[in-house]
């Protein structure tokens, strides 16, 4: 019998004391440290702090505590009280420009055969069809992997449950000159697809009309099933699993010779790699709905899924339903009613509990779903919390006497995201300190500002806000990442690109 534990809070310095005693185990030390860092960044003598600030002519973007400017050429790291340069790559061609990118972290139960396949890694894409490994700390080549030289791939993307990545080709487009002269073209685009840890290759798959039908607009790999979107707004899920056991041909080794390249090696150049994946006839279609241009969504316990109807009478309503049978959940139709230029939003939340979150410009409701596998009953959903601007209410008049005593009529009502109101503009996840930071914006004084609110992600309660110095354009494209210690503000400026770094410091009193 396991000895009884009092359920009692424990303070930073005692916890700390505990580990430098070695009491706290392998199993629960990391847990500890982000308790520890979570009860120091909510002290009232904690505060972030602009550290850093950085300009650019092309996009930013932010990954795991480092920067990447130039195209992902240049690397800075956050880890330490300010960004520093970690590593600069040669500068490349047009041919060899880097089209995507993407971070791999390497799992920590698993032994693989090379050192350099346990470090964290960037895979990036290059407009003439090559995919290369770099080492994410240094920027040291590790592997490069031709794709092909029939196929144009410009886009990667995960597919994380299955531990695999993606490289999907443009679309080919039939041209007005071909359709004159009577020539189909039936293959809409490529998709090659590897796993990783280490980076192997899985095969090349064909999206073909005389397979799938007409009208494909989109193909992406999720949650181990291909999903294919249609123009008559309609979503088809396709188990990949089925897919590769029927229809590959032969079983592909990067760096080994191939049948189906006359003998000749996978992933050198020119050959690149061979279709090997030859769907001859539809899969079976595991599911199926119609949507709107938001797409579909599958989250939650039991599985259930999230679409908005194609119709114009249900424009700004999000359905959920089970996907067991697809039978609405009670109080499954969710609308914010909100009158503003961006559309609400909604998703599963990312910390796996099957929650939902819906965002609009005055309010966040974080919804649960009640249901069991096998009741027979609809799912329910209700609310878990629920979070609120703070806005004047007193409705504004539409009615305005001007000095001459002419009455003048407003035409329109005040958007609910007027940037003159307190409005929600955003929700980052932050994982390891269970935390919700909601990214607020009021324009009353003439200048748009920012706030951070820090909520409690299983209650919903208000741990803190933080203020953000730079001044926030809302007509400009905005991306906040919030890191443990470090917030990272990334916008955009007419033409330029600017990033702006906090972390987290000691306020000396």
């Amino acid at each position: 019998m396991a000895p009884y534990q009092r359920n009692r809070t424990v303070n930073s310095t005692e916890l700390l004391i505990r580990r430098s005693r070695g009491v706290t185990d392998d199993g629960t030390l990391i847990r500890q440290n982000m308790k520890v860092l979570r009860s120091i960044l909510l002290e009232e003598n904690r505060d972030f702090m602009k550290v850093w600030s950085k300009t650019s002519k092309s996009t930013i973007m932010y990954e795991n505590g480092k920067i990447y400017f130039e195209n992902y050429q240049n690397c800075y790291s956050c880890v330490h009280s300010e960004p520093h340069v970690l590593y600069k790559l040669p500068k490349r061609s047009k041919l060899e420009k880097f089209e995507d990118a993407l971070l791999c972290q390497t799992p920590l139960d698993k032994t693989l055969a090379s050192p350099s396949d346990h470090k964290p890694s960037l895979l990036t894409l290059t407009a003439n069809n090559w995919l290369y490994r770099f080492s994410a700390e240094t920027g040291e080549e590790l592997q490069r992997v031709y794709l092909s030289s029939k196929h144009k791939f410009r886009y990667l993307g995960w597919e994380v449950s299955q531990e695999m990545l993606y490289v999907k080709s443009v679309q080919n487009k039939e041209t007005p000159l071909a359709r004159q002269a009577g020539i189909t073209q039936n293959t809409v685009m490529h998709l090659a697809i590897f796993h990783i840890f280490p980076l192997q290759i899985v095969g090349t798959v064909e999206i073909n009309k005389k397979v799938f039908g007409n009208g494909v607009t989109d193909v992406v790999l999720s949650q181990g099933v291909l999903a294919v979107s249609y123009s008559n707004k309609s979503v088809k899920l396709y188990s990949f699993e089925h897919i590769v056991q029927r229809y590959m041909t032969e079983k592909l080794v990067l760096g080994k010779q191939s049948s189906l390249l006359g003998g000749k090696t996978v992933g050198e150049a020119p050959f690149g790699i061979p279709v090997n994946i030859q769907i001859t006839d539809c899969p079976p279609v595991l599911f199926e709905v119609s949507c709107s241009s938001n797409g579909v969504q599958i989250g939650g316990y039991p599985w259930h899924y999230i679409y908005t109807p194609p119709h114009k009478n249900h424009k700004g309503t999000h359905h959920i339903c089970s996907l067991k049978d697809s039978t609405m959940a009670t109080n499954g139709i969710q609308n914010m009613n909100c009158c503003s230029l961006e559309s609400d939003g909604i998703f599963f939340h990312p910390d796996d509990s099957g929650r939902i979150i819906h965002i609009g410009p005055t309010t966040i409701n974080v919804l649960k779903i009640l249901g069991e596998l096998n009741s027979g009953l609809p799912s329910t959903v209700v609310e878990d919390f629920a979070m609120m601007t703070h806005r004047n209410n007193n409705p504004t008049s539409q009615v305005t006497v001007t000095a001459s005593g002419r009455t003048v009529k407003r035409r329109f009502h005040q958007l609910d995201d007027d940037p003159d109101q307190e409005t929600f503009r955003m929700v980052e996840y932050e994982d390891e300190l269970d935390l919700l930071a909601v990214v607020v914006t009021n324009g009353e004084e003439g200048e748009g500002r920012a706030h951070i609110r820090l909520h409690d992600n299983q209650s919903g309660q208000l741990q803190r806000t933080i203020d953000l110095v730079e001044p926030w354009d809302e007509t400009y494209r905005h991306e906040l990442f919030f890191d443990k210690d470090t917030i990272v503000h990334i916008e955009q400026k007419n033409t330029n690109f600017c990033c702006h770094v906090y972390k987290l410091k000691a306020i000396r009193k």
